[in-house]
């Protein structure tokens, strides 16, 4: 299948990109990263994952750095990332972050940009453990856990918001990496960095390399997406139940629960290998911190934020985005997705790839399309666009949907089973919800 969307012309120089013979299947293609702030062009001619390296290089330096090829690192352990991690003071609010290598005088990583990761909704900084090893071998990278989430400060009664944590990423890269950064985030992460990148009203931010990223900081932002719709009194539901703190509180112990939180991210990853105890632990580990479901109902209930269709317009950076087709959270299907997809054609300074067999996180569900690396040759065709088909019939709901829909409704009913509240007659019958699905 074709899924390079919208790739512009063939660039004049090339850099090590992902060349193993790995099943994705799209037109030969190029990715370019922008020219304007001296970042190489990037050739992909079968597997579209670029490395960012020389974007402060010169053509020489950058072609020496770009002709060996990057060993493929075996990811690093958590307790090394808990052991090397350290502590920043934002606002009164300590921030856990990791930089790696640390002290480095490489050649490559003092002319390559830093790179700062960013994780999505319930993870930190081990989820990049799979990543940073290889990405550290050409760039200083860099990787956060946002207030509410790893390590990081988790304070009561906190009003979480999208510019709250765009604006923690603006504030470490001035204060801490004081470097222009190229960004890559992951799911709400990748649009606090979005947030961020649109913001800046200094050259902080470098590019954006964004995975899978989501329309808001809850469901809420996604109206227009008929799953939504149908969903949308199951949500207000959702809204008012986790405002009553017994029941919040149940609903979060069991969701925090490890065949629960197993389940779901095997429901994500389409690569189910890459589901292993170290991921379910370091999903649970943060969520039984004091004031872990604070920030659970504060970012579920919570405004959703600015969107990307919003802020991508103002950009003006190299933006990369890549998506996995099996996500079942944003969907390429969806209202973001097709607007992502339409982007390549629309600005040049964007160009977006979709990885078959890949879901929410393809960073982590398939390191391998990301990390593994060789020195490519010029394509040998040009790109052909690739438009999402619109079958003009309403989509059905995936069997992920449906289990994941069957599943919480069983679960707010065992819930208000087990705890009295007085308002309980102003929610409605669950009855009145689908059974069938």
């Amino acid at each position: 299948m074709a899924v390079n969307l919208g790739a512009p012309a063939a660039p004049s120089f090339f850099l090590p990109c992902s060349s193993s013979p790995l099943q994705i299947h799209h037109n030969v293609s190029t990715c370019a990263l922008n020219t304007r702030l001296n970042f190489p062009s990037l050739a992909i001619p079968k597997y579209p994952i670029p490395s960012l390296i020389g974007a402060n290089a010169s053509a020489a330096s950058t072609a020496a750095v770009s002709t060996e090829k990057e060993e493929v690192l075996p990811p690093l352990d958590v307790s090394e990332v808990n052991r090397k991690s350290k502590k920043w003071v934002w606002k009164g609010y300590t921030i856990n972050y990791l930089v790696y290598p640390e002290g480095s005088s490489d050649a490559a990583t003092a002319v390559n940009p830093p790179l700062l990761l960013v994780h999505g909704f319930g993870a930190s900084i081990a989820h990049w453990r799979r990543n940073i090893p290889t990405l550290a071998q050409s760039h200083t990278v860099y990787a956060i856990d946002l207030l509410g989430f790893g390590a990081s400060d988790k304070p009561a009664g906190f009003q979480y918001s999208m510019e709250v944590w765009a604006q923690l990423i603006l504030d470490f890269l001035d204060e801490v990496v004081q470097r222009p950064t190229v960004l890559l985030g992951n799911s709400v992460g990748s649009l606090a960095c979005v947030i961020a990148a649109a913001e800046s009203s200094r050259s902080l931010v470098r590019g954006l390399v964004l995975f899978n990223c989501s329309g808001g900081m809850n469901n809420k932002a996604i109206v227009d997406d008929w799953r939504i719709k149908l969903l949308l009194p199951l949500l207000w539901l959702v809204d008012f139940l986790l405002k009553q703190k017994g029941i919040a509180s149940y609903l979060f112990d069991r969701v925090r629960q490890r065949d629960n939180l197993r389940n779901v991210l095997l429901s994500v990853y389409g690569n189910k290998e890459s589901v292993d105890e170290d991921l379910v632990e370091i999903i649970r580990k943060p969520a039984l911190d004091e004031g872990a479901l604070d920030a659970f109902v504060s970012i579920v209930t919570g405004p959703p934020g600015p969107n990307p269709i919003q802020l991508i317009p103002k950009i003006a950076l190299p933006v990369l985005v890549l998506w996995g087709d099996e996500d079942p959270f944003t969907p390429i299907d969806g209202p973001v997705g097709k607007y992502f997809s339409a982007l390549p054609a629309q600005m040049p300074n964007v160009n977006l790839f979709l990885l078959e067999g890949v879901g929410h996180c393809p960073h982590d569900d398939r390191p391998d399309l990301f990390l593994e690396n060789g020195v490519l040759q010029p394509p040998t065709a040009p790109p052909v666009p690739t438009r999402i088909p619109e079958t003009g019939k309403l989509p059905k709901l995936s069997s992920f949907e449906r289990k994941a829909l069957k599943e919480f409704i069983l679960l707010v009913q065992e819930a208000l089973r087990n705890h009295e509240f007085s308002a309980r007659r102003s929610i409605p019958k669950l009855s009145s919800f689908p059974q069938k699905l």
